[in-house]
C-alpha cells in the first residue's frame, strides 16, 4: 500500500522532517515502512497497517507545527507511541488542557496510577524522585478539571525554605517573594494555557499562588490545591494544610521523600502524613520510581548513580 500526505506548510518542512530527515527516519524505523519526501509531500509505502500508523504519526507532527515553532524529541516519540497504539496511549487517556496543541498523557504505569488516584480520590500523595512527573501531572489534571468546570480555582502552594531565608527578608511584594519557589508549577502551566490566560486567571484569583505559611485559617471549596515539594513541610504545617480542604475540592501533595531541606532532626510532615493516612478511605498514595522518569534519559542515570553512592540523597 502507498499513500501520499501533502505538506500543510512547505515553509515548515525542515521542522517536520527534522535535521537530516531524522523525524522521518524514526517513523520509518518504528513502523518498517518506506518513506520518501519530495514535491511538498511525503509518500509512505508498506503494509496497510504500518502505513496507516506512520501516516497517523506524521499528521500528528503537522498538527503540532500549526501552534509551535519546533518539535521536541519527547513529542516525536510520544506521537510514534500513540500511532503504534492506534491513537491510544499505553498509560491512559489524554488529559485535556486549554492548549489544543498540547497532548498530555501518563507515559508510565506509575504515572497512570497517579492520574487515576487524583481523579478517584479527594486527597492524593505522590512520592518519587526528580523527573517522574509529580508536579507536571498534578498541574495537568488540575487544569483539566478547571477547563471542564469541575472546579472553580487552582491554588498552588509550596514551602519557602530552600534558600534558608524567611520570606520577609526577600525583596519585593508577596508575589515577587513567592515566584521563585512556584516557578516549577508555572513552567508546567505554561505548557497548558496561554500567557494571557494565566495572567487573567491570576488577576481574577482563579489561579492563586501562596506560600504554605500563609494558608492558615483558610477553607478552600471547589478548588484543586497542589502542595509541591511537600517533603519540606513540618508536621505542624502539613496538618494545617490538610485541614484547609473544603467541599468539592481535591488536594494533591507531591514530594521526594529522599530529600529534605528541613533543619537536621526536623521530621518531614510529608512522610509523617503518608504514614498516618495511607490506607484511609478517600486517600491515594502513589509511589513513583526511577522507572517513571520521563525527563532526559540522563536524569534516570543520575538518580541511579546517586542512589548507589549516597542513599540519603
Amino acid at each position: 500500500m502507498e499513500i501520499t500526505i501533502p505538506i500543510e506548510d512547505p515553509s515548515r518542512r525542515s521542522a517536520l522532517y527534522g535535521t537530516a530527515d531524522r523525524n522521518l527516519r524514526l517513523i520509518r524505523a518504528a513502523f518498517h515502512v518506506r518513506i520518501s519526501a519530495r514535491d511538498n509531500a511525503v509518500r509512505i509505502s508498506g503494509s496497510v497497517d504500518a502505513v496507516h500508523k506512520a501516516a497517523h504519526a506524521i499528521e500528528a507532527l503537522q498538527r503540532s507545527l500549526r501552534h509551535r515553532p519546533e518539535l521536541s524529541d519527547e513529542f516525536i516519540q510520544e506521537s510514534i507511541r500513540q500511532a503504534a497504539n492506534d491513537g491510544k496511549t499505553a498509560g491512559g487517556e489524554t488529559i485535556e488542557v486549554f492548549l489544543p496543541s498540547t497532548t498530555i498523557v501518563p507515559r508510565a504505569e506509575g504515572q497512570r496510577e497517579y492520574v487515576e488516584g487524583i481523579r478517584q480520590d479527594d486527597l492524593t500523595f505522590c512520592l518519587g524522585p526528580a523527573g517522574t512527573g509529580k508536579t507536571y501531572l498534578a498541574v495537568a489534571v488540575s487544569v483539566s478539571l478547571l477547563k471542564r468546570q469541575k472546579i472553580k480555582r487552582i491554588v498552588l502552594v509550596r514551602p519557602a525554605v530552600e534558600a534558608g531565608e524567611k520570606l520577609g527578608y526577600l525583596p519585593g511584594d508577596l508575589q515577587a517573594k513567592v515566584n521563585p519557589y512556584l516557578r516549577p508549577l508555572f513552567d508546567a502551566m505554561h505548557d497548558m494555557m496561554t500567557f494571557d490566560q494565566i495572567k487573567r486567571f491570576m488577576q481574577n484569583d482563579v489561579i492563586e499562588v501562596i506560600p504554605l505559611a500563609f494558608m492558615r485559617g483558610r477553607t478552600l471549596n471547589n478548588a484543586a490545591i497542589i502542595l509541591d515539594e511537600a517533603q519540606n513541610a513540618t508536621v505542624a504545617q502539613m496538618l494545617m494544610f490538610l485541614t484547609r480542604m473544603g467541599h468539592h475540592s481535591k488536594m494533591i501533595v507531591t514530594g521526594d521523600d529522599s530529600q529534605s531541606d528541613l533543619a537536621d532532626g526536623e521530621p518531614s510532615g510529608f512522610i509523617d502524613a503518608v504514614g498516618k493516612l495511607e490506607g484511609t478511605s478517600g486517600v491515594s498514595v502513589v509511589r513513583l520510581t526511577k522507572r517513571d522518569i520521563v525527563r532526559h534519559p540522563l536524569v534516570q542515570r543520575v538518580v541511579e548513580a546517586y542512589g548507589r553512592s549516597e542513599p540519603g540523597v
